[in-house]
């Protein structure tokens, strides 16, 4: 008799647990039929485990991945192994609200899953447990640190004061644009171009509203090319442009466009209008060229070209 009442009370004492951990408990039998629906899992879906007793699983929750985790279930079945999913491979099984008073971050419980097999007398495995845990503290904070790598890593390549590519940034673009051409053979023209005469901008209008020249020409930039093309500022007043698919009369003539929106551009800074202009230099690749920084010196001598033959004009480079 005292056998007997040990086991009862083990017995009460291994649902006790089952029922009280903070994971969610799930026995199922080798037709998916709901054995066991421990009191994590009633409070969650809100679902009373009685009303689940001996029902199956995909039927009762037709918006489980049936297919998916049909194949886990079974491999576990089968090869008598475990079984693990992880929220970064399915953000959850059972979508569960996420309740979570302190942070509240997320709508959704993010769950990590480990299925188990138990076996009978017979040492055959007659039933699987799916363990379901709360992951939503865990994978918030790796999206929170994923997104400030992500944010530092966009902040390393971006100049802060125009959201163009930095100079090292757009280096590193035009470096593999070169490196492409060989193996694509399509055009590309690179057009420089700088602000004239902006250090008399920064003298008479001060600092500051240099700066929202800046910030406006580097906005025409942007309104201009297409979004395939690749801009940077390359320091300074001057700037930088990869056109792609692009060859020299064709950067001519984006060239031309943007100049003529610059000079048709009136900055309006505390209360002062500022009126300036743009020199632009064009030079497009050739399988001539020894390296990017070649391309790079010929776009930059047309430049020179045009701020020599009287600024606010756009020259091609022509090889000597």
């Amino acid at each position: 008799m005292s056998s007997l009442n040990d086991d009862i009370s083990e017995m009460h004492l291994l649902l006790g647990i089952i029922h009280n951990v903070d994971v969610g408990l799930v026995v199922l039998d080798r037709d998916y039929r709901i054995k066991i629906w421990n009191h994590f899992m009633w409070n969650h879906s809100g679902i009373n485990p009685f009303t689940l007793t001996d029902k199956n699983l995909f039927e009762e929750f037709p918006e489980l991945p049936v297919k998916w985790l049909e194949k886990k279930l079974d491999t576990v079945f089968l090869l008598n192994n475990r079984a693990f999913s992880s929220w970064q491979q399915r953000p959850y099984i059972v979508r569960f609200n996420s309740y979570n008073p302190i942070t509240g971050r997320s709508d959704t419980m993010f769950q990590n899953m480990t299925i188990f097999p138990l076996t009978g007398i017979s040492g055959e495995v007659e039933h699987v447990c799916l363990m379901l845990y709360d992951a939503t503290d865990a994978a918030l904070d790796e999206q929170a640190l994923q997104s400030a790598n992500e944010e530092l890593d966009r902040l390393g390549r971006t100049d802060g004061l125009t959201g163009l590519y930095n100079r090292r940034a757009w280096e590193h673009h035009l470096e593999n644009e070169f490196k492409r051409f060989p193996r694509s053979g399509k055009p590309r023209t690179l057009v420089m171009f700088d602000i004239d005469h902006f250090k008399k901008v920064n003298d008479t209008y001060g600092h500051q509203a240099g700066d929202e020249v800046i910030r406006i020409t580097s906005a025409l930039l942007q309104e201009t090319k297409r979004e395939i093309d690749i801009a940077g500022r390359y320091g300074g007043e001057e700037f930088c442009v990869i056109l792609l698919d692009t060859d020299c009369q064709g950067g001519r003539i984006f060239a031309e466009r943007l100049r003529q929106a610059v000079e048709a551009t009136r900055v309006n800074y505390d209360g002062q209008e500022i009126r300036f202009r743009i020199s632009l230099g064009v030079a497009e690749i050739r399988a001539d060229l020894a390296n990017h920084s070649v391309w790079l010196e010929q776009a930059d001598k047309a430049l020179y070209q045009s701020k020599e033959g009287g600024r606010n004009r756009t020259t091609l480079y022509t090889p000597e």
